[in-house]
C-alpha cells in the first residue's frame, strides 16, 4: 500500500443548488490506517468521501490523491461490477473474504432477492479484494447482523491503506479509527484518536467557547452602558458649553463657561466617550471571532392515535418464496392496537418479504399508516421531495419543524436534488408523524440516521399510543421501544427453511 498520505490542501465545494459551500478553504491529511468520519445528516460527510476518491471536483484549492481508490456507496441497488469475476476466483485472499463474510458463489444472480445485509457484505468484500490504496466506505454496516458485523470488523482491521469510513455506529468507530473527520456545516475539524476520544474533545471545545462567548458577551453589555453614560454626559456637558440661549446680561453664567471651556473638563468627557466606543468596537469584533456551531432543538413528540378495532391486522399462516429454494413459514399474525412487536433474525431471514405481506393487508387505513422501509432509492427521493415541496404552507412549516428537530436543517434539505438516505428517512418520518398515525412501521429505522437523530426517535416512540412493529438489529433501540417479539430462525429440520416463532 501507498504510504504517502490523501491531502486536502484548502478545499473549497458546493453543488449547484446550495447557498452555502459545504467545504470552506479545508485543509487536512488522512494517512494510512481508518479515519472515521462523521457529523449530522446532510453536513457533508459522502460529499467528503467523493471528493476523497476522485468522484466529485473541488471548486477550488487541491486535493492529493496516492493511488487507486474504491468508492462504496450506501446504496446497494446495484452489484458491484467485479462481483462475478470476485466470486469465481481461487486466489487465497479471494477465498478467505467469501468465507469470513459468508458469501455464496450465486450471489450475482440473485442479487434483486438478497436481503441489503447480504448485499452489503458482497459489497464489501468486492472492495477489500480489489486492494485499493484509499477505501472509502459509506456506512458500511447498515443492514448487517450482530455476527456479521463482528466478521465484518475484524476483515477492515485487516486492511493496510488509507481508509475513510462514514458511520453511525460508535463501536465500529471506536475499534477501528485512528483519527476522526469532524463535519458540520460551520466547519470541519480532524482530531486524533477514536471517535469517544474526539467527541469528548470536541464537548469539552465547545463548552470552553461557549464560556468565552458569554463572558464576551456580557463585557460587551458592560461596555455598551458604560458607553451611553459616556454619550450622555458629554451631550450634558455640551449643553452646558455653550452660550446659547443665556441672557446676554447674565454675566455669572456666561463666566462659568468660559471656565469650562479653560479648564477642558468637556472636552476630557467627550474623549472618553470616543475610547468607550473604540473599545466596544473591539469587543465586538473580537465576540464575532467566538464562533460557536449553532444548535437547534432537538426532540419531537407524537400522541399518535389508537385505532377504536379490535386488531390492526389478523393475517393467515403461510409460506413465502426467499429466492428459487428458500421459504420462510409463519404463523398466524395478530397484532392489537397498542401492542409494541420487534422483529428480529439474521440477514436474509425474510424480515422484510413479512413486512411487504403485512403492509399489502393492513386493516388501518393508509392516511393513518407510518411505513418507513429499509432503503429509499433515488428516484423515490427525489419523488417525496418534489411532493413535499407542494405541501401548503401550514403543513410544510410542520414537517420541516419535525424535521429540524430531528437534527437536520430544513433550507439545506429543501435546496439539495437528491437528499442523503439519512436526511430522507427524517423526511418520511416527519410526514407520518404529522399525520397523527394508529400504526407505524419501521424497517430497520437507525439506518443511516446520526446519533442525536437515533435518540430523538426513540423518545418519540416511547411516548406514542399507537401500534408499533419495528425491524432492528440494533438491539438497545428494540429493547428500549418493544414489549413482544417475533423472532425468524433457520428451521432445524430444513436447511433452506426459516420458521417464524411468536414470543
Amino acid at each position: 500500500m501507498c504510504p504517502r498520505p490523501l491531502t486536502f490542501e484548502n478545499v473549497t465545494f458546493s453543488y449547484d443548488q446550495n447557498t452555502a459551500p459545504l467545504l470552506s478553504r479545508a485543509c487536512f491529511a488522512f494517512p494510512a490506517g481508518w479515519t472515521g468520519i462523521v457529523g449530522a445528516n446532510g453536513a457533508g460527510k459522502t460529499t467528503v468521501l467523493k471528493l476523497a476518491t476522485g468522484l466529485l471536483r473541488p471548486d477550488a484549492g487541491a486535493i492529493r490523491i496516492p493511488g487507486r481508490t474504491v468508492y462504496c456507496e450506501q446504496r446497494t441497488d446495484e452489484p458491484p461490477r467485479e462481483l462475478p469475476t470476485f466470486l469465481k476466483s481461487a486466489d487465497g485472499q479471494a477465498l478467505e473474504l467469501r468465507s469470513r463474510l459468508n458469501l455464496q458463489a450465486e450471489w450475482y444472480e440473485k442479487w434483486g432477492v438478497l436481503s441489503h445485509g447480504e448485499r452489503k457484505r458482497a459489497q464489501i468484500a468486492v472492495a477489500l479484494w480489489m486492494q485499493p490504496d484509499v477505501l472509502a466506505l459509506d456506512e458500511p454496516t447498515n443492514h448487517i447482523d450482530r455476527d456479521a458485523r463482528r466478521q465484518l470488523c475484524e476483515a477492515l482491521g485487516r486492511y493496510r491503506g488509507i481508509g475513510l469510513i462514514v458511520s453511525h455506529d460508535r463501536v465500529l468507530l471506536d475499534s477501528l479509527c485512528r483519527q476522526c473527520l469532524f463535519v458540520s456545516r460551520d466547519r470541519t475539524v480532524l482530531r486524533p484518536g477514536s471517535y469517544t476520544a474526539g467527541r469528548a474533545e470536541a464537548d469539552r471545545e465547545e463548552a470552553f467557547l461557549r464560556r468565552q462567548r458569554d463572558l464576551a458577551k456580557e463585557k460587551c453589555l458592560r461596555l455598551k452602558k458604560s458607553v451611553n453614560r459616556a454619550r450622555d454626559h458629554a451631550g450634558r456637558s455640551g449643553r452646558k458649553a455653550t452660550k446659547r440661549g443665556l441672557d446676554s446680561r447674565d454675566r455669572d453664567a456666561r463666566s462659568k463657561v468660559d471656565a469650562a471651556r479653560v479648564t477642558g473638563r468637556d472636552a476630557a468627557v467627550a474623549r472618553r466617550a470616543k475610547q468607550l466606543e473604540r473599545r466596544l468596537d473591539r469587543e465586538t469584533a473580537k465576540l464575532e471571532t467566538l464562533s460557536v456551531g449553532r444548535r437547534y432543538a432537538l426532540g419531537v413528540w407524537t400522541a399518535g392515535e389508537r385505532s377504536r378495532r379490535d386488531t390492526l391486522f389478523r393475517i393467515p399462516g403461510g409460506r413465502i418464496l426467499l429466492g428459487v429454494s428458500r421459504c420462510l413459514v409463519y404463523p398466524d399474525l395478530t397484532m392489537r392496537p397498542t401492542d409494541r412487536i420487534a422483529l428480529t433474525g439474521p440477514n436474509g431471514a425474510g424480515k422484510t418479504s413479512l413486512i411487504r405481506v403485512i403492509v399489502e393487508r393492513l386493516n388501518v387505513p393508509l392516511e393513518q399508516l407510518v411505513y418507513l422501509p429499509q432503503e429509499i432509492d433515488a428516484f423515490s427521493s427525489s419523488q417525496t421531495i418534489r411532493q413535499v415541496r407542494g405541501l401548503s404552507r401550514d403543513r410544510l412549516g410542520l414537517v420541516m419543524s419535525l424535521v429540524r428537530r430531528l437534527g437536520s436543517d430544513p433550507d439545506r434539505l429543501m435546496e439539495t436534488v437528491e437528499p442523503s438516505p439519512g436526511e430522507m428517512r427524517k423526511v418520511l418520518l416527519a410526514l407520518g408523524l404529522a399525520a397523527s398515525p394508529q400504526l407505524i412501521i419501521m424497517d430497520e429505522p437507525t439506518n443511516h440516521l446520526d446519533l442525536p437523530s437515533i435518540e430523538c426517535m426513540e423518545t418519540a416512540l416511547a411516548d406514542c399510543s399507537c401500534g408499533l412493529l419495528l425491524v432492528s438489529h440494533d438491539e438497545k433501540f428494540l429493547k428500549s421501544l418493544t414489549s413482544r417479539e417475533w423472532v425468524i430462525q433457520p428451521d432445524s429440520g430444513e436447511r433452506d427453511r426459516m420458521v417464524l416463532r411468536v414470543k
